[in-house]
């Protein structure tokens, strides 16, 4: 099992930027796709970002793109979400994913572990 913890998540007024975290552990290593997702109220889990295990390839959604840079240090077993030029409809809760090996990576069900959210609020 992989355990994965959020943070970096809270306030932040349009225009501006914030750093999500995701530490992994348990049965951790570099050999996992990692993958970030986002929740509005209301609506579905969107795919945001994904980057294969050795960081060599990244992949953005299209709302996102341009403005959200994924990294990883898996010295640290940590994944990163760089946020810039946050908008209020970048509003909602971010969830960590992770899979073993790379592969398919836009999908929720793409996906067996999650952690338990960190919450982004954009205020205009």
């Amino acid at each position: 099992q992989v355990q994965l913890v959020e943070s970096g998540g809270g306030l932040v007024q349009a225009g501006g930027s914030l750093r999500l975290s995701c530490a992994a552990s348990g049965r951790t290593g570099s050999n996992f796709l990692m993958g970030w997702f986002r929740q509005a109220p209301g609506k579905e889990r969107e795919f945001a970002a994904a980057i294969t295990s050795n960081g060599g390839t990244t992949y953005y959604g299209d709302s996102v793109k341009g403005r959200f840079t994924i990294s990883r240090d898996n010295a640290k077993n940590t994944v990163y979400l760089q946020m810039n030029s946050l908008k209020p409809e970048d509003t909602a809760v971010y969830y960590c994913a992770a899979r073993y090996v790379n592969g398919n990576y836009y999908r929720v069900s793409d996906y067996p572990f999650w952690g338990q959210g960190t919450q982004v609020t954009v205020s205009s």
